[in-house]
């Protein structure tokens, strides 16, 4: 196993702790079955539990992190980590890293030399492949241009350093290169140890796998963060504001028209209280513009419902989704290049639908405490709306921090440097990452807000980080 190579590898440069078979003896009386969504003291009882077959990595020794989620951020810690000698493994609920036929990309600019410090040289040199045109080396100062998008209008440009923009598959697959990750894991409850040393993520499967440090990076519907705080509080916001997504290639002619006006991203307000974006999801084989991907979205100001939430299934048909947003953005009307691209959207393109949501871990009632045994990262710390393009570059920013707060508390036997300094490190991303999420709240309700959209935060202050 890796994990056992792992250890043995860091034993020596940590020295002391309990014993292996003290650590076995917690983590049998950790992996009694506990209700699930509860995460309770390994001593309290459980009427009518049912007993747990132990995972395989239960019998090596817990001297180790556990991440829940094999997202960009739980990989990135694990990166980090590894980096550091210090032992992990990532549990994931899906069956694979592909499991979702859905992808899409992310920008990354400021948090970048954040993501770098957690990687070693031989996949840094891979970051470029990630990209959505991996041909085109990103460059050192590049610009964002909106638009008017009903009249085709330049409104304003911003200038971004090394404005990335990754796939998400593929990144994930290459942050994943040599980290342990154990499929079709869904997590059920948490128990601690009664000493508070280590704590036993159990899952539904009937395994279970105890760590000194659990970190939930699995995503905005966490279940982590439900465990932490109760379903009510972990419970997403949902806005009155709705997103129709669409991922499509077209025909050579109609291919190169919409990367005319920038080949990789282009976004528009419009006066009718819609925001929309265009760029590359895919530029595969350059000299082939007819097998170009494109991604693509209008948004606009809806009812709010819990049918659409964050990572939810379209709630219709995508051929009727398909046909509602080009009847949109031909009446609406949209300039170019969203005209063409919905007006010639092909049977085969993907179309979904998704509700904006956010989940604000500075807000009253959302901050946990586990003694530094359970934390947060990425999306499940906080969910933000996506017009500002801060949400990755933040989950990168955790997962450099968070790794850093468990370096320096590692050596720590008694497990209470450790604790301190997660939280130490959760202070510092409740007041970093909640200043954002209230920010890009504002700033998506006011580009929605044709009176508004030119005072809005990404009008004002562009895509650079927020000041806390």
């Amino acid at each position: 196993m890796v994990f056992c190579d792992m250890f043995d590898a860091v034993m020596g440069l940590f020295g002391g702790g309990k014993s292996r078979a003290k650590q076995r003896e917690g983590a049998a009386e950790a992996a009694k079955g506990q209700p699930a969504g509860e995460v309770r003291e390994s001593g309290e009882s459980s009427e009518g539990a049912g007993a747990e077959r132990v995972d395989e990595n239960e019998g090596a020794d817990m001297d180790r992190v556990i991440i829940i989620g094999a997202g960009a951020t739980g990989l990135a810690i694990a990166q980090g980590l590894k980096k550091a000698n210090v032992p992990v493994t990532i549990y994931e609920k899906h069956p694979s890293l592909t499991h979702h036929p859905r992808d899409w990309n992310m920008g990354l600019h400021w948090g970048m030399p954040h993501l770098q410090s957690l990687l070693p040289d031989s996949i840094i040199s891979l970051l470029q492949t990630t990209q959505v045109d991996p041909h085109t080396p990103t460059k050192p100062l590049d610009t964002l241009t909106f638009l008017n998008a009903e009249t085709g209008t330049p409104l304003t440009a911003m200038n971004i350093p090394y404005f990335y923009r990754l796939r998400r598959r593929a990144l994930r697959t290459l942050l994943a290169t040599d980290i342990p990750i154990h499929f079709s894991h869904q997590l059920s409850h948490i128990s601690h140890s009664p000493d508070r040393s280590f704590s036993t993520a159990h899952f539904t499967n009937g395994t279970s796998a105890s760590a000194r440090l659990i970190i939930g990076a699995d995503g905005p519907r966490s279940t982590v963060r439900s465990l932490l705080l109760g379903a009510e509080k972990a419970s997403l916001n949902h806005l009155p504001i709705t997103a129709t997504f669409a991922q499509a290639s077209f025909p050579a002619p109609i291919a190169l028209k919409l990367r005319e006006a920038h080949p990789l991203y282009l976004a528009g307000v419009h006066p009718g209280g819609y925001f929309s974006f265009l760029g590359a999801q895919h530029i595969a084989d350059p000299e082939d513009p007819s097998s170009w991907l494109f991604f693509f979205y209008i948004s606009r100001p809806t009812l709010p419902t819990t049918n659409l939430h964050v990572d939810a299934p379209a709630p219709t048909d995508p051929k009727i989704l398909a046909s509602e947003a080009q009847k949109l953005a031909g009446e609406a009307p949209f300039a170019e290049p969203w005209r063409t691209a919905f007006a010639n959207l092909p049977e085969d393109a993907r179309v979904w639908a998704v509700g904006m949501a956010e989940w604000d871990p500075g807000a009253e009632g959302h901050t946990w405490d586990s003694g530094g045994r359970v934390t947060l990262a990425g999306d499940a710390a906080h969910v933000m709306t996506y017009q500002r393009g801060q949400g990755l570059n933040h989950s990168m920013a955790d997962a450099a921090g968070l790794v850093g707060a468990i370096v320096k508390g590692w050596g720590e036997r008694a497990g209470e440097g450790l604790g301190k300094e997660v939280g130490v490190w959760e202070g510092e991303m409740r007041a970093r990452a909640g200043e954002e999420v209230r920010l890009s709240i504002a700033n998506t309700h006011m580009l929605h807000d044709w009176e508004k959209a030119m005072e809005s935060p990404v009008f004002k202050i562009g895509m650079v980080k927020s000041q806390t």
